[in-house]
């Protein structure tokens, strides 16, 4: 059945209109959102679709077309964590919109994911995206016709993610649904909230990125995601600054020896814990910076090169890998890739790996190969190109 099909049998009305969406993957740039600092995501091709329609009154009707389950609530319900699972990321940003001073009511909305979930490629950001983009559209309020519309939006939807679903995500994923252009990544300060676009245009130097799906269940609610915002914030808190962004990099090691003895007998853990989670962020986004202006001259060598220090930084200073993302990066890099890493938050989800178009066929298989022979769930594996926002 197809999407408006189905929102006509379940709501019993046509839908006024669709909106979709984009996942995103981050290129470079990990667990730095939320400290002040510099990410660089492109948006998916893979969106998810919103049908919708408005309400005379203040309920909100929403349907999945992945479960087939259907969440209602009153507006004048939601409040954080209600409702639970996948409905929060919906009901948070009608909340959010009304909280922004929109005048929005109700909605019937169906919710097409076709963002692979779990997989660290921030389904839950296209939801709210689309969700944000139907309401623009249906209630007349032209968010996605201007940058700074779009701008809003993202820090309504981040909002949305934060209070009612309860992810303590820093804004990056949002930002790239809504603000990505074709053939660019999207150079993000988490400071200021600027952005530039950077030229991804790989395939015209023979390139393909690949997305290595691990099927390793990742999420952002279960806990580990939140220490690690902790203990960052635990730090900055330590040294007398705002973020870690503030940390200057020509100074991380007598900063770094200093946060040592500013932390002792003090926190959850130990001293050298939030050390290293310190030196994972100041030196993520120099590397992000790095990245930008290899891209920039096309020196795809030295972006491979950053792609593995970033995953290196990510297993080991900030802990946040798993056995499936290692295996995936080090197969692929054995195999050709110029550079591999686990994208988004971590503890499961997805890999890339930036490989020459004649071995891309070969680094999937001897990937796939070696999960097999380690006794784990295929991956699924796909290329991914710079696509534009929601729309």
């Amino acid at each position: 059945m197809d999407r408006e099909a189905a929102f006509e049998e379940h709501f019993g009305t046509r839908p006024e209109g669709a909106w979709a969406a984009p996942g995103r993957v981050n290129l470079i740039g990990e667990h730095t959102d939320y400290n002040g600092g510099l990410a660089l995501p492109i948006a998916l091709p893979q969106r998810t679709y919103a049908m919708a329609a408005r309400r005379a009154d203040d309920r909100l009707r929403v349907m999945s077309m992945q479960t087939r389950e259907v969440v209602e609530i009153d507006a004048a319900e939601i409040a954080p964590g209600r409702p639970a699972g996948w409905a929060s990321y919906v009901a948070g940003v009608l909340w959010a919109v009304r909280a922004a001073g929109h005048r929005v009511g109700g909605l019937d909305l169906l919710i097409d994911g076709r963002v692979p979930l779990g997989a660290g490629l921030s389904s839950s950001a296209a939801i709210e995206c689309a969700t944000g983009a139907a309401l623009s559209g249906l209630y007349g309020l032209g968010l996605l016709d201007t940058e700074a519309g779009r701008r809003q939006l993202a820090t309504i939807c981040r909002r949305a993610e934060n209070e009612i679903a309860l992810a303590p995500t820093g804004g990056m994923d949002q930002s790239a649904s809504l603000l990505a252009q074709s053939e660019h990544a999207l150079l993000l300060d988490c400071r200021d909230g600027s952005t530039r676009q950077v030229p991804f245009e790989i395939e015209r130097d023979g390139l393909v990125l690949l997305v290595i799906d691990t099927r390793a269940h990742h999420a952002l609610v279960d806990g580990q995601y939140g220490a690690r915002r902790a203990s960052c914030e635990r730090a900055a808190a330590a040294l007398g600054l705002p973020s870690l962004r503030e940390v200057d990099p020509a100074r991380l090691d007598a900063v770094l020896a200093d946060l040592v003895g500013l932390l002792a007998g003090d926190g959850p853990e130990p001293p050298e814990v939030v050390v290293r989670r310190v030196r994972h962020v100041v030196t993520e986004i120099e590397r992000v910076q790095e990245c930008a202006a290899a891209m920039t001259a096309r020196d795809w060598e030295g972006v491979g090169r950053l792609f593995a220090a970033s995953h290196a930084s990510l297993r080991d200073d900030f802990e946040v890998s798993c056995l499936e993302l290692d295996l995936a990066c080090s197969v692929a890099q054995d195999q050709g890739a110029l550079g591999a890493r686990m994208t988004g938050g971590g503890f499961g989800g997805s890999a890339i790996a930036l490989v020459p178009e004649a071995v891309a066929g070969p680094v999937q298989a001897a990937v796939t190969e070696a999960f097999a022979a380690a006794g784990l769930t295929a991956p699924s594996i796909f290329a991914a190109h710079a696509a534009p926002g929601a729309g």
